[in-house]
């Protein structure tokens, strides 16, 4: 295998690796119960009347391939649903989601010259962007019926 082949292969597989690392988590406050479809967790942005709450949330889109905002909220939202659902809660109540910069990609790339009489000329261009990731805040609750 040739080297550029074995660092593909090699980027290939941290990013599996990557992909796979937990993006939410949870304190527990309160008394967890069976898990529970993540297609039952209601999102919440005022408290219901009558609730109970169950843990402590925080998600955030990193490592979900998200490039759009909305489409980062999105997959903050899902995790924090998916995190209550396996607390066996019917609710998240929402907190609040904020953008949380991630690092920074930059290129660059340039030449130069020398003449035979020791003149030079030399040429660059360069950029960079920001990464951002959409984290959320929320709590676990139980809503009962009324």
């Amino acid at each position: 295998m040739n080297p550029l082949s074995r660092r593909m292969l090699l980027v290939a597989a941290a990013t599996a690796v990557l992909a796979g690392c937990a993006s939410s988590s949870a304190l527990v406050t309160g008394t967890k119960r069976e898990p529970i479809p993540v297609e039952r967790v209601k999102l919440y942005t005022q408290a219901p009347k009558k609730y109970q709450e169950i843990a402590l949330l925080e998600s955030s889109s990193r490592n979900s391939w998200s490039f759009t905002d909305q489409a980062k909220l999105d997959a903050v939202i899902l995790r924090l649903k998916e995190e209550a659902a396996k607390l066996g809660a019917n609710g998240v109540l929402l907190q609040g989601t904020a953008n949380q910069g991630s690092g920074a990609i930059g290129t660059g790339i340039g030449g130069g010259g020398g003449g035979w009489r020791g003149g030079g000329v030399g040429i660059g261009v360069g950029t960079s962007f920001e990464l951002e990731r959409k984290v959320g805040r929320g709590q676990a609750i139980w809503v009962e019926e009324e």
